[in-house]
């Protein structure tokens, strides 16, 4: 069976403001070409698909034209999509008796029976080749909060003990239904330990205190763990079966070397053969002027070179201004217009560097936009450290976790 893993397309997203409608559909164009040339048979989407909650009319129609030229393309391609920390559950479930037609499955969130029991069964998504037969079994599990997992008595962390167990169940019931050619593949959208995040533009799904989740949740049965939220393509320790595929878009200035791409999964007797690397070609390049920050009247000189081909609006480069003053600069926007003034390129962002006095290191500038994306249990716990000199307690860090989730739940 051959697989091709994506997830957090982030439909919907923003870049300092700047409409990315165009980078967007360019992906999902190329992604339907690279289904069709690699041959793929399924096609798992590992949550993040829309950037908030509470997506927009534009972002959804993209979403819902991809699987309907998918399924005109590819009538045998099997989609299976799980909802992320940004997606609302019930939103992305609410076409859910209409994506049949498109060949696709959504899993956006744990639903419980009247007694309280967690209905598995919706999680264990048998996938069906084109001749209707089933050919493998996928483990579609969404992002969990703290509510979501089974609630387990342990002397450790009771989240994790949950997500264990709930991952445990599935397969469970996965094993028991499989024919011994049948493998098992696993979706999910979490942060896993050790993993390589992106502090710009990931938002921390920390839940009750649990910082990341232990390879060991996933069985040696699972043939491939397919998963999202981290942007960095990565494999999870030397786990090779178990991996990131990365945004295929980046999402920040702090991205802007990651290597994009989607993976390709090769599956043969039920046991991983092969995984591929193919990389998403990036329609509109970000650049940073200077690479390092300097001193303004370098920078309005570099800016001044600057050389580029005139392009349409939406194709121009996002452009990054790095500056290090050493006294306030009133002008500074207005100056750094009037050098860009007539090139194609949109200004998304001027980092300013400050040093407080001769010999200190630059210290960054943030901006309303940048302290707007602020992780606050990454503040809280920063502010923790500098006051107590010491790591805040595991009680204040899951209450500050626990009201989070909250308003996150409460999100339409």
């Amino acid at each position: 069976m051959r697989l091709l893993h994506t997830s957090d397309w982030h439909l919907g997203q923003t870049l300092h403001d700047f409409d990315r409608t165009h980078e967007h559909q360019h992906f999902l164009d190329w992604l339907l070409d690279t289904l069709q040339a690699e041959r793929t048979e399924l096609l798992l989407i590992a949550g993040d698909i829309f950037d908030n909650a509470n997506p927009s009319a534009a972002s959804q129609r993209q979403l819902y034209r991809f699987l309907a030229d998918a399924r005109a393309r590819m009538p045998r391609l099997a989609i299976v999509l799980v909802a992320g920390n940004h997606d609302s559950p019930g939103r992305l479930e609410a076409p859910v008796p209409f994506l049949g037609h498109f060949g696709a499955t959504c899993v956006g969130g744990v639903q419980r029976g009247a007694d309280g029991t967690i209905d598995v069964e919706r999680m264990v998504v048998p996938v069906r080749n084109g001749d209707g037969a089933i050919a493998a079994w996928c483990l579609a599990i969404p992002f969990l909060r703290a509510g979501d997992v089974p609630r387990i008595e342990t002397d450790g962390d009771a989240y994790q003990a949950g997500v264990a167990r709930l991952y445990r169940d599935a397969l469970d019931l996965a094993l028991a239904r499989r024919e011994p050619h049948q493998p098992i593949i696993a979706l999910g959208h979490c942060h896993m330990r050790d993993g390589l995040t992106s502090e710009d533009s990931e938002r921390r799904v920390v839940v009750g205190g649990a910082e990341a989740l232990p390879a060991g949740i996933f069985d040696p049965a699972i043939a491939y763990v397919a998963l999202g939220h981290l942007h960095l393509a990565q494999t999870v320790g030397k786990h090779a079966h178990i991996r990131y595929s990365g945004s295929p878009l980046p999402m920040s200035f702090s991205e802007i070397h990651y290597p994009h791409q989607v993976l390709g999964v090769d599956i043969e007797d039920g046991a991983l053969r092969d995984v591929r690397a193919i990389a998403v070609p990036r329609p509109v390049p970000l650049l940073r002027v200077p690479p390092t920050p300097r001193p303004l009247d370098e920078v309005l000189t570099a800016l001044r070179a600057l050389a580029l081909p005139d392009l349409p609006t939406e194709r121009q480069p996002y452009l990054q201004v790095r500056v290090r003053l050493d006294a306030p600069e009133p002008a500074l926007r207005a100056r750094i217009e009037a050098e860009l003034d007539g090139k194609a390129v949109r200004l998304a962002r001027i980092e300013v560097s400050a040093s407080a006095a001769t010999g200190d290191a630059a210290v960054p500038v943030l901006s309303l936009d940048e302290l707007g994306r602020l992780d606050p249990a990454a503040v809280f716990a920063r502010l923790y450290r500098e006051r107590h000199d010491g790591d805040a307690p595991a009680e204040l860090a899951a209450a500050l976790t626990a009201l989070m989730n909250v308003a996150d739940e409460a999100t339409p």
